[in-house]
């Protein structure tokens, strides 16, 4: 594990960004497009901002969140409604996006489909995580009810998954699927965060899921 720590938020997210548009940008001048999977939630609001007027060709980017709360992608709680507002404009608005929202009534319902739309972009070129004091990341949440399943080796690209800390049902890239990522990032910030990080060092994927990507992750902090 890499662990960065930042003067404050800004320089973080700054510097972030920089970091991933320029991976992003490096597999591009190699291959014919790259994929970039990002985390829903309020801390990556400012990475995103950054992200989406850099300088790189958007058009042969994939772009897809790692979780989604089942809610209409209108609907205040969905992580796609944020990411269209905060990264998929600018220069970034010519990415294309695979929204995990299919608008069936059931994740359940769409997660075949998804999976054959995923998987020509796969591996991951770049991966952004986040994680909660409860050391879950994407909606790989401890004590979900399909945890242990869509940690395991041979789990497919995504599942539904239902967790008693998440409001609502939700869809979830699955361990293998994020950790073949070429390049793994974890943002953090504040001192909860930075805790909950540490004490997930020590313990089993299964009770910290974000365990499971720290080995071969960079890890960004600010207070």
């Amino acid at each position: 594990m890499d662990f960065r720590e930042y003067p404050d938020r800004e320089m973080l997210a700054l510097s972030l960004a920089d970091r991933i548009a320029s991976q992003v940008a490096q597999h591009l001048r190699g291959n014919d497009g790259a994929s970039l999977c990002v985390p829903g939630g309020t801390s990556p609001m400012q990475v995103f901002e950054t992200l989406s007027g850099a300088d790189i060709d958007w058009g042969r980017v994939t772009v897809f969140l790692g979780d989604e709360r089942w809610v209409d992608g209108d609907h205040k709680r969905s992580n796609g409604r944020l990411l269209r507002r905060h990264l998929l404009k600018d220069k970034a608005a010519g990415a294309n996006y695979i929204d995990l929202y299919t608008g069936d009534a059931r994740p359940d319902d769409a997660a075949d489909a998804l999976e054959q739309a995923l998987q020509p972009h796969l591996p991951i070129t770049v991966a952004l995580l986040g994680m909660g004091n409860d050391m879950h990341t994407a909606s790989l949440f401890p004590g979900a009810d399909h945890l242990a399943a869509a940690m395991a080796n041979d789990a497919p690209a995504l599942m539904p998954i239902r967790a008693e800390g998440a409001e609502e049902p939700r869809i979830t890239l699955t361990r293998p699927v994020l950790s073949d990522a070429m390049n793994i990032h974890v943002l953090i910030m504040g001192p909860e965060k930075r805790e909950a990080l540490e004490r997930a060092q020590k313990l089993d994927p299964i009770e910290a899921p974000i365990r499971a990507f720290l080995d071969n992750a960079t890890v960004h902090w600010a207070e």
